[in-house]
């Protein structure tokens, strides 16, 4: 059982590092749009299934409430958090159309949205990430595997290369932390982390 604790910790930090060095240009890229985004007024909106959920429901938080001193709060709501609306949408019309319907409800002009799922091909996240676009909205997916359709509805898709939904779930975390730190650092916070 050691073998495979220590087989898997491996993995995964090696997988995060090959990851991060690949895309660490385009996260640049996509923390200094999101930045100027806080900036003019804009939140960042996150949605996500499952796990993912919790994820969008981590990054807001980081957000919202910066465990680190001297670090400003910025808007950012997790969708799905609202059980009595997610479940109204989703009897009254279609679960596939729970995101869709709360970002038609709350997005305003400056808003960014992150889309995040191991899959890519989340319905629900993919939707609202379609409406976000013609929104004029920032965009931003992360995903696994090969990206799935999320990829070709983003301005900024981050595809953690692994078929492994817990290997992927451990790069997006990775890439929440940086996605946060890096929007402050364009902000022109101290680097922190």
């Amino acid at each position: 059982m050691r073998d495979s604790i220590v087989r898997k910790a491996r993995e995964s930090a090696e997988l995060s590092a090959r990851f991060v060095e690949r895309a660490a240009g385009e996260l640049e890229r996509c923390t200094a749009a999101l930045a100027i985004r806080f900036r003019e007024g804009g939140r960042l909106l996150v949605m996500g299934n499952g796990g993912s959920a919790c994820d969008a429901q981590h990054v807001s938080v980081e957000f919202n409430h910066p465990i680190v001193e001297k670090r400003r709060p910025l808007p950012a709501q997790a969708l799905g958090t609202d059980v009595a609306w997610l479940t109204a949408i989703g009897n009254d019309t279609d679960f596939s159309r729970v995101y869709l319907e709360q970002l038609e409800a709350m997005a305003r002009p400056m808003d960014s949205v992150l889309g995040i799922s191991t899959s890519g091909a989340s319905t629900n996240v993919n939707h609202a990430l379609r409406r976000a676009r013609e929104l004029g909205l920032l965009t931003i997916g992360f995903a696994g595997r090969d990206g799935g359709a999320m990829v070709d509805l983003c301005d900024f898709s981050f595809v953690a290369p692994s078929w492994s939904v817990h290997r992927i779930q451990e790069v997006h975390t990775l890439l929440l932390h940086l996605l946060w730190d890096h929007v402050h650092v364009s902000l022109g916070e101290d680097d922190v982390l």
